[in-house]
């Protein structure tokens, strides 16, 4: 179905401050939305047992943010391969973190001969007054094969209630690999912590690339999140048209590109999900587009009318989008003119909603914290 929506315009201004000023930037009958601080083109955050937040820029730094407004840089990320849509990606905590101080890292890494391919890696984090470093940083996971073009790297990762590591991986706008069952290219992967792959996986005794893959026909996911009745769910963007919120299941296929419910850019019809029953339909689609960038659900007491909803960010429709559901069932309730495109959202420790700006090549994006007006 095609979502519409109530939307409504935060009229948010670019206030004239320093990198590290705070600046009230909006305030409406949702929320008040205060401007932290500005990064280089920033991808991906995710918040420390201590209240601090890991920050990547897509150039290939770490950052270290504190909430006393300072910044550090974290030493040792991996060699990143930037360009196009690729660059530094995710950075998501191991479930035992506080054990064992693992963190996970997605990222653009070369290949041969022009080539590129989303990386995940494993480090252990250490932490000192400057910042910190990553140690024994060992890459687990590997987007098969690297192709030439530097668009739909997906990589988004996202670790389930059972204890699996879970990644996102684009097609990389090479449309058949998403059915390629020999390529994890335009699939959803399970793996143990390790990056070994789980013996109940559902194509395991297939064995190669192919055990790892969860599900496939998939175009390009980049959010990816569980739900409180432990539902794997994504957002991906389709062609033009098409953008899809998915209920992951296991060993479906979404049948991208043989299905989807917007067309190719070059003005060239594909049939939608309809016409073809064995493809599972996305519970959510959007046309016009949204540009899906990330996806978290939301358990939060900043705001109690909204949890249980879902928010993606949006690059192109430069908005904040709050789903609703009824059980596996999902429908657009708001959407908020964020007047920036909005590269990543997530739910900090104190309940409020935090988001990053995209801000494009070679410019800053901001850090943004949402909280209860009023």
């Amino acid at each position: 179905m095609r979502t519409c929506s109530k939307i409504i315009a935060c009229a948010i201004l670019l206030a004239a401050c320093g990198a590290s000023d705070e600046a009230v930037l909006a305030q409406n009958s949702a929320f008040t939305a205060t401007r932290l601080a500005q990064f280089d083109e920033p991808w991906a955050m995710e918040f420390l047992p201590d209240g601090r937040l890991l920050l990547s820029e897509k150039g290939g730094t770490l950052k270290l943010y504190s909430m006393d407004g300072s910044t550090a840089d974290i030493a040792g990320v991996p060699e990143v391969s930037y360009g196009g849509q690729g660059g530094f990606g995710d950075v998501v905590l191991h479930p035992d973190f506080a054990d064992n101080d693992l963190v996970y890292l997605s990222y653009a890494e070369a290949g041969d001969r022009g080539t590129s391919g989303a990386a995940v890696a494993r480090a252990r984090l250490e932490l000192d007054g400057d910042g910190g470093a990553l140690r024994d940083v060992e890459v687990i996971w590997r987007q098969v094969p690297k192709v030439d073009g530097r668009g739909h790297f997906g990589h988004r990762i996202a670790f389930g209630p059972d204890g699996y590591l879970w990644i996102s991986s684009g097609e990389r706008q090479k449309f058949d690999p998403a059915q390629d069952m020999e390529a994890n290219l335009g699939k959803i992967v399970r793996l143990n912590d390790d990056g070994s792959v789980p013996a109940d996986n559902p194509f395991a005794d297939r064995g190669g690339v192919t055990a790892e893959i969860w599900s496939l026909g998939h175009r390009n996911p980049l959010g990816l999140a569980f739900d409180a009745q432990e539902r794997l769910w994504n957002v991906e963007m389709g062609p033009r048209g098409g953008d899809e919120l998915n209920l992951v299941r296991r060993g479906e296929n979404y049948g991208y590109p043989i299905v989807s419910n917007g067309d190719h850019y070059s003005g060239e019809s594909i049939p939608d999900h309809v016409t073809r029953p064995e493809f599972a339909e996305p519970a959510v689609f959007w046309n016009p587009v949204i540009s899906p960038s990330s996806l978290m659900f939301y358990d939060g007491s900043e705001f109690p009318d909204w949890q249980g909803s879902a928010f993606v960010g949006g690059l192109s429709s430069q908005s904040l989008v709050r789903i609703e559901f009824d059980g596996e069932s999902a429908r657009e309730a708001e959407r908020f003119a964020m007047g920036q495109r909005i590269r990543a959202v997530e739910q900090g420790p104190d309940g409020a909603i935090w988001i990053l700006e995209d801000g494009g090549r070679g410019s800053n994006g901001g850090l943004l914290k949402l909280t209860a007006p009023e």
